[in-house]
């Protein structure tokens, strides 16, 4: 079975100089991986290469046995609205539609028929105890935490990429989130990447990498 998450020979520079090199990083179809490292050490641009939302400068990426990185435009969303379920650190939540209407918006570029799609919101959002029909301004940042979970699982992809997604949320409810998403993660067999620096988080991983000893990144220089 093809990884759910194969980099090979990455490089990629960000104007200014900033610079991330990632000779090998594998992760097997199922499996849950914790990227852990201090901030701006380059975990959530990774994530961004990872999911098609940045170019890189050389190297490959695939996901589920697809190249991500050797398609652009149109078939690079879809290949990333089929098979990457995406939770940023800020939820990038729709504030003027429902919960059901933000995880249905996710489902818009992917091949769910859309009669399926309230059906698949429903589902998940009442898994995770957030009212389908409530607007996202009316809901706490917890709850809005749940309806990201949601939106990224909807599409049943290969890998969740997980950007910090607790960081605004006390230790209480961060941990009830993160065993919401991993046990919904094993269910439908995605594999899971989610980055925090959050140390109490890495007994709840079976695999934990340090940025540090998986990628170089050079800061530019005065």
């Amino acid at each position: 079975m093809d990884p759910a998450l194969d980099i090979r020979d990455l490089h990629f520079r960000r104007p200014g100089g900033f610079e991330i090199d990632v000779p090998e990083l594998r992760i097997a179809a199922g499996e849950q991986v914790l990227l852990t490292g201090p901030s701006g050490c380059g975990k959530s641009t990774l994530l961004m290469l990872a999911a098609g939302l940045l170019d890189l400068g050389a190297g490959s990426i695939s996901i589920a046995g697809q190249a991500i990185s050797e398609v652009r435009g149109a078939a690079r969303d879809a290949l990333r609205a089929d098979r990457v379920g995406m939770i940023f650190q800020t939820h990038h939540l729709l504030p003027g539609m429902t919960a059901r209407e933000n995880v249905g918006a996710a489902l818009l570029f992917g091949g769910v028929p859309k009669g399926r799609h309230a059906e698949i919101a429903d589902g998940l959002l009442n898994r995770l105890q957030v009212e389908p029909g409530t607007r996202i301004d009316r809901l706490s940042v917890g709850q809005q935490q749940r309806v990201a979970i949601a939106r990224a699982l909807a599409g049943e992809p290969s890998i969740i990429l997980a950007d910090e997604p607790t960081a605004a949320l006390d230790p209480e409810h961060a941990a009830n989130a993160i065993a919401l998403l991993q046990e919904i993660c094993r269910e439908r067999g995605a594999a899971l990447l989610l980055t925090s620096h959050d140390p109490s988080l890495e007994s709840s991983f079976e695999r934990v990498i340090r940025f540090s000893d998986l990628a170089r990144s050079e800061e530019p220089t005065s």
